[in-house]
């Protein structure tokens, strides 16, 4: 393939040579590309955009990114108004926008076009490669024949050509009731593809439009509309996924048929896959309807507006989708490497700060009962232009209960009796005893001395103290909630049966500790705001929860990846 100025471009600015530039490239220097190359983005305003869509809107509006003069449409498929809400379009734009990429002047939806569509399925009719049917839809089904068995023609096939105009002008006006009627494209009931068995290009729905209300009582099928509308705009290259390539002669026959100039070309791509969570909305909508989800925008779940009030960022979101490629093969991607591009993103500009979760007080015998002292610790360890952030200290702290063992064994580093620790940025602490619980025995304090010399955490002698935990000043430390989220369900695949999925759901994949103790300069974080809590992960204050008073952090994502370890020790035995 010739080199092209915008193959060039892409190479000097890193981005991938994928088969769908390259195709691009290849027609564009062989002249088939009538000015700029146009995209567009389509989705269907009944339910909110998951991580796959984001997947094409990186490679939608990037290739108009990249390409001299190039421009992508965001046109909302709003053809069936029993499903589309004018929330979820608002959702949508702001799932784009907040991914980093802006349509400009070139916000549509396929309602825009119905005159249009309407005149084009006119000329179908007046053709003869369109006709009203009035099989209902059952005996349409049993007509279309299977994969084996080609089907049968309608009886009214052979409607002329004025009466099924006639009918589809009164099926406009609202005359018939739902199912009396549809208009069938004419092409081949004895075709392989099922598609180009006169598929259904309008139907009568009496349903008032979220835009146009009452004014339609017909609306085009997805395939009629899709094709018509990229023409309408001007695209040169029409990119989908992978379940579409069945699809594509159809949308060609659209064009040839109607005779359309420069008609756009259809490319279809491998959908994005990701492990331990469905990708269907058909799937999402059912656990949100059915309450096992907090909403569209529940951290668990694959939407964007799920993993933005998850905490993770627009720049995770696109190197992970720059990562993945775009390919023709349909695979799962381990929801791991989407977490590896979260923690890349974060790490840098995270600041960091103390959250204890599951709080263990620790009294300090030999330190003043009213004092209270005030350390300083760096906000981020890489960058000293984020400054310092001051911490109160005080006799009594809290430190995490996975921090104290009172028998550990030889190589546990944390708090246990006798054992010398450090506490992060404040001294080094020996544990001298415990408080127990009279009625069950358990440990509900520790009780330790401190090296009045060891203030920063550095011991006066030298001596070597390989432990370190962090902790929060019990007197100075705000209550907070913290959510801790993880995989949605246990299996990697889970079945695609939508009436088993609660059954398949983890019950694991949320954890609500009501008791966790932060740093006070926590609590005065605003709604989004992202840390590190260290040694624990990076969080982020919940979008719909977080209030002064009463705070609440969503866990984005661990250190490290904690998961993929336990599975590796579970393959080996």
């Amino acid at each position: 393939m010739a080199e092209t100025k915008e193959t060039r471009a892409a190479a000097q600015d890193g981005v991938p040579a994928n088969f769908i530039r390259q195709a691009i490239d290849a027609d564009i220097a062989a002249g088939k590309v009538p000015g700029s190359v146009v995209t567009r983005f389509p989705p269907e305003p009944n339910g909110c955009l998951h991580i796959g869509h984001a997947k094409s809107i990186c490679l939608n509006f990037g290739i108009a990114r990249d390409y001299p003069g190039a421009a992508c449409y965001l046109r909302f498929d709003d053809t069936n108004p029993t499903k589309e809400r004018i929330d979820f379009m608002e959702e949508i734009r702001g799932d784009v926008r907040w991914l980093g990429f802006d349509w400009g002047e070139r916000l549509r939806h396929a309602s825009d076009y119905f005159e249009s569509l309407f005149g084009y399925a006119v000329r179908l009719i007046e053709s003869g490669h369109a006709y009203v049917c009035s099989l209902d839809p059952g005996q349409i089904r049993a007509y279309r024949g299977t994969l084996t068995e080609p089907g049968l023609d309608s009886p009214y096939r052979s409607r002329p050509s004025g009466e099924s105009l006639d009918l589809f002008m009164r099926m406009r006006d609202g005359e018939f009731e739902e199912g009396a009627h549809v208009l069938r494209a004419k092409i081949d009931m004895a075709s392989p593809n099922m598609n180009l068995r006169d598929p259904v290009i309008y139907r009568i729905m009496h349903t008032p439009h979220p835009l146009t209300g009452d004014v339609w009582h017909v609306y085009p099928m997805y395939d009629f509309a899709q094709a018509l509308s990229d023409t309408i705009e001007g695209v040169t290259h029409s990119l989908c996924t992978l379940e579409f390539e069945d699809h594509r002669p159809l949308y060609e026959w659209f064009l040839e048929v109607l005779d359309v100039p420069s008609p756009p070309r259809q490319i279809e791509f491998g959908r994005l896959n990701l492990t331990h969570t469905v990708m269907s909305k058909r799937y999402l909508t059912r656990l949100v309807d059915g309450g096992y989800v907090d909403g569209w925008d529940d951290p668990r779940m694959p939407t964007i507006a799920g993993m933005r009030r998850r905490g993770f960022t627009p720049g995770a979101l696109r190197d992970f989708c720059e990562r993945v490629g775009v390919t023709k093969n349909e695979s799962a991607v381990e929801f791991e490497r989407l977490e590896i591009c979260v923690r890349t993103a974060l790490d840098p500009v995270a600041p960091r700060a103390m959250a204890v979760l599951r709080p263990l007080k620790l009294v300090i015998e030999n330190y003043p009962e009213d004092a209270v002292e005030i350390f300083e610790a760096p906000n981020h360890p890489a960058d000293p232009s984020l400054g310092v952030r001051e911490v109160p200290f005080s006799r009594e702290l809290f430190i995490e209960r996975d921090d104290f063992m009172e028998d550990p064994p030889r190589k546990f580093f944390r708090v246990a009796p006798g054992r010398e620790v450090r506490l992060r940025y404040a001294c080094l602490v020996t544990c001298t005893g415990v408080v127990r619980d009279p009625r069950t025995g358990t440990v509900v304090e520790i009780r330790g001395r401190y090296d009045p010399g060891s203030r920063g955490g550095k011991a006066p002698d030298g001596r070597k103290v390989r432990g370190a935990v962090h902790w929060v000043c019990a007197r100075r430390g705000v209550r907070a909630t913290v959510r801790l989220y993880d995989r949605l369900f246990r299996d990697p695949a889970p079945d695609h049966d939508v009436e088993r999925l609660a059954q398949q759901l983890d019950p694991d994949s949320l954890e609500v500790l009501e008791s966790a103790v932060i740093e006070p300069a926590l609590a005065l974080a605003g709604p989004g705001a992202r840390f590190q809590f260290e040694r624990l992960g990076y969080f982020v204050a919940d979008s719909r929860d977080h209030a002064p008073g009463a705070p609440v952090f969503n866990r984005t994502v661990t250190l490290r990846d904690t998961w993929g370890k336990v599975r590796k020790r579970g393959a080996d035995g």
